[in-house]
């Protein structure tokens, strides 16, 4: 035991490094992936079909297909359509198409959960339909979705290390280096394990003080 203690924190720092990159990569497609989610959301209650279809095709693909699949197809198609695209912006893209369509069910019960007479009385203090949605809808619709929102967030992070298939040096694939230049898989997969823990643990903290905050505000 004393021996993994001391290969763990010889490592920890090339770990950290791996989990910087997992941390940008996580929270650049949860950010766009709430923005995109936003708009399927808007999209699902328009009155034209063709915006309906789109949003439900899009939620349905990529809830009904794995992570890694949508991941090696943002990868290679922009090469197959004659565009360059880097390995980083794939992977940032594939999360946030992912992230997206859950999300996007995530905010349809925080935006139902808002009185109706809120719109109204905005629409008669002269608000726009746009200056109503960023204004008064979306700050309440991220209070009454932090729990949900934040559990997607740890989700995607933990899906996130199939982006070490497209050789994006994030912790998975830190963990991976190590593995197979140390020859201690066991105490290395532990050791990155132990990181995502870490990760996913500090957001869950991070997302219970926001909502007690919150709670004591409207108090």
């Amino acid at each position: 035991m004393a021996d993994f203690y001391s290969l763990l924190l010889s490592w920890l720092p090339v770990l950290l490094n791996g989990a910087v990159t997992t941390a940008s990569l996580c929270l650049t497609a949860i950010v766009a992936g709430f923005f995109v989610g936003v708009g399927l959301h808007l999209m699902a209650l328009s009155r034209l079909w063709i915006w309906r279809g789109i949003a439900g095709a899009w939620v349905s693909l990529f809830r009904g297909t794995p992570v890694l699949a949508q991941m090696l197809l943002c990868f290679y198609l922009p090469g197959e359509l004659g565009l360059e695209m880097s390995g980083y912006l794939a992977a940032v893209l594939a999360l946030t198409f992912n992230t997206a369509a859950y999300q996007s069910q995530i905010l349809r019960s925080g935006f139902a959960a808002i009185p109706p007479g809120q719109l109204e009385a905005a629409e008669t203090c002269g608000l726009s339909t746009r200056q109503a949605l960023w204004h008064i809808q979306v700050p309440q619709v991220l209070r009454l979705t932090l729990p949900a929102l934040v559990s997607e967030l740890i989700d995607v992070i933990k899906a996130s290390a199939v982006v070490s298939v497209i050789a994006i040096t994030d912790l998975m694939r830190v963990g991976q280096q190590l593995a197979s230049s140390t020859y201690r898989p066991l105490q290395v997969y532990i050791a990155t394990a132990l990181v995502y823990l870490l990760l996913t643990s500090l957001l869950a903290l991070l997302g219970r003080y926001f909502e007690r905050r919150w709670v004591k505000e409207r108090t």
